[in-house]
């Protein structure tokens, strides 16, 4: 993850824009247009979705760009139909039949078809952007105009899970061609086009792309679907403390970067909700002698696991916020109650230490000193950790460091003690597999292939379990990596969203933060 930025302040005199917000009549009658104004602290580059990768891009793009299938609302277990009608799984998830739905058509009245969704996807591919990894060994075949037929080189049990990321929204292949985009990074000239035009077939056009300060999308009077509530959506890059003033005095009605000591004040006039985030804040604990003999021996690594305080964490990280039971969050398929997580036990942290053999133990914290991310300072987070950590006799020097630079050394694997967090990829948990060992984020903890072979051994079960057997499989996964593995969970943050009484509940999803088209 990385810090907020670009910040524009927004205040009393967006009002009048507002006036046609809340509904009401114009002259003669006639119901007046609504707006939706929305402010969000803005990580924000691009418009076109095979190039996004972004927080806001997802929250702006999702209501442009539809997916073969999706979620609804906060649940993240069960895909629902998009574009296309659930697939015909077969092959042990190696074959996907895709039917698109009657009347889909783009934003300009082009009927969507097969081809469409094929260019996307080798668009995607070929551009090799953030989002391409989604697709890899994934290969596309129109069957007929309506039929698409996804082929993967080993089994994905996840791939729909990908393929509701808003960044594989189906593009008008025509226009996008025509405006200059091709399957090729290096001529590939569209980009620019996408913040100027829409090419996607949901219920919103973009009529105004700004990266820097404002996205403002408009109704697609093509859609063919149901009719969204508002007219206009304008989201806003705006710092959390000007949205806290804004959502109050109801200069926007919907602000998404709040802190949850930020809403006591807010009035009976706002809704707030505050749930947990699916990003996982993780201590490090380097599994490789080759880094530090101290980190490596497993009596030191139980010793920190239980010396850390995690109910002091969960307080100090603010109302709504959970100890995952495992690295797989909360709410997706295959978590670990948070009972099954380790809970502080400074006697058993202490009689570890003492096993270890090893002598006055002093270890280096590496933690992004200038990152605050949902309103989570991680200074703190690493103060407190080696304030407890002291209570067991251990000494943890904070090597505190920008973001970029503590991003370059954890991904190194070099890191003693690494303090990180860690966002889904995709909504499904198959995106956590990479922390077992000789995966990716494994080996930047120096856990190594065959370094655990029970681990390992249901790693593989977990990724080929069917609906039925997932849950069981990745939460015995889970409890493994708990007891040997060099990786403690430590919380997810609380998302909190703020609204005006009128748009309803407000439902936090863990890709598109939320579905600007629900909204009353």
């Amino acid at each position: 993850m990385v810090g907020r930025r670009g910040l524009a302040v927004f205040g009393l005199g967006a009002v009048a824009v507002l006036t046609a917000a809340c509904g009401g009549t114009g002259s003669g009658g006639t119901a007046a247009p609504r707006t939706l104004v929305v402010d969000a602290s803005f990580q924000l580059k691009t418009a076109d979705p095979a190039r996004q990768f972004e927080p806001t891009a997802q929250t702006v793009l999702y209501p442009v760009y539809e997916t073969l299938v999706t979620y609804k609302g906060s649940d993240v277990r069960t895909a629902v139909a998009g574009v296309a009608e659930l697939p015909k799984v077969e092959d042990g998830y190696r074959k996907f039949t895709f039917t698109l739905r009657d009347g889909v058509k783009f934003s300009d009245g082009t009927p969507m078809t097969a081809k469409d969704v094929v260019y996307t996807f080798e668009r995607i591919a070929g551009l090799k952007g953030n989002p391409s990894f989604l697709l890899d060994g994934v290969s596309a075949k129109a069957a007929d105009d309506r039929t698409v037929v996804l082929t993967t080189k080993a089994a994905d049990s996840g791939l729909m899970a990908k393929l509701s990321n808003p960044a594989l929204g189906i593009e008008n292949s025509a226009a996008v061609e025509k405006a200059g985009g091709t399957k090729d990074a290096e001529t590939d000239k569209a980009e620019a086009e996408f913040a100027k035009a829409s090419y996607g077939s949901g219920p919103y056009k973009i009529t105004k792309f700004d990266a820097a300060s404002e996205v403002v999308l408009e109704r697609n009077g093509a859609y063919w679907g149901p009719k969204s509530a508002y007219d206009k959506i304008v989201v806003r890059n705006v710092q959390a403390n000007v949205q806290q003033l804004n959502v109050t005095q109801g200069s926007s009605q919907l602000v998404l970067d709040l802190r949850p000591d930020q809403t006591g004040s807010l009035g009976g006039n706002v809704t707030v909700t505050k749930t947990a985030a699916a990003d996982v804040a993780f201590l490090l604990v380097n599994d490789d002698p080759a880094v530090s003999a101290t980190t490596s021996n497993k009596d030191f690594q139980e010793a920190v696991r239980y010396g850390v305080d995690y109910t002091a964490l969960l307080d100090l990280v603010g109302e709504g916020a959970v100890q995952p039971g495992g690295v797989v969050p909360s709410m997706f398929s295959g978590a670990l109650p948070a009972a099954d997580g380790a809970k502080r036990d400074l006697a058993r942290a202490k009689a570890a230490l003492a096993r270890s053999g090893v002598a006055n133990p002093s270890v280096r914290l590496n933690y992004a000193s200038d990152l605050t991310y949902k309103g989570v300072q991680m200074g703190d987070v690493a103060a407190r950790i080696q304030q407890n950590l002291k209570e067991v006799g251990i000494d943890v020097r904070l090597d505190g460091k920008p973001v970029t630079t503590s991003l370059d050394s954890y991904r190194a694997g070099k890191d003693e003690l690494s303090l990180q967090w860690w966002g889904p990829d995709y909504n499904h948990p198959n995106d956590y597999l990479l922390f077992t060992p000789g995966q990716l984020v494994g080996l930047r903890a120096g856990w190594k292939d065959k370094a655990a072979p029970e681990v390992t051994a249901l790693a593989r079960k977990a990724e080929t379990a069917d609906d039925a057997s997932r849950d069981a499989a990745f939460q015995a996964l889970q409890k493994a990596m708990n007891a040997e593995g060099p990786f403690i969970p430590l919380f997810q943050p609380s998302a909190v969203l703020a609204g005006a009484k009128e748009l309803g509940t407000l439902d936090y999803n863990t890709l598109w933060t939320v579905d600007l088209t629900a909204l009353d």
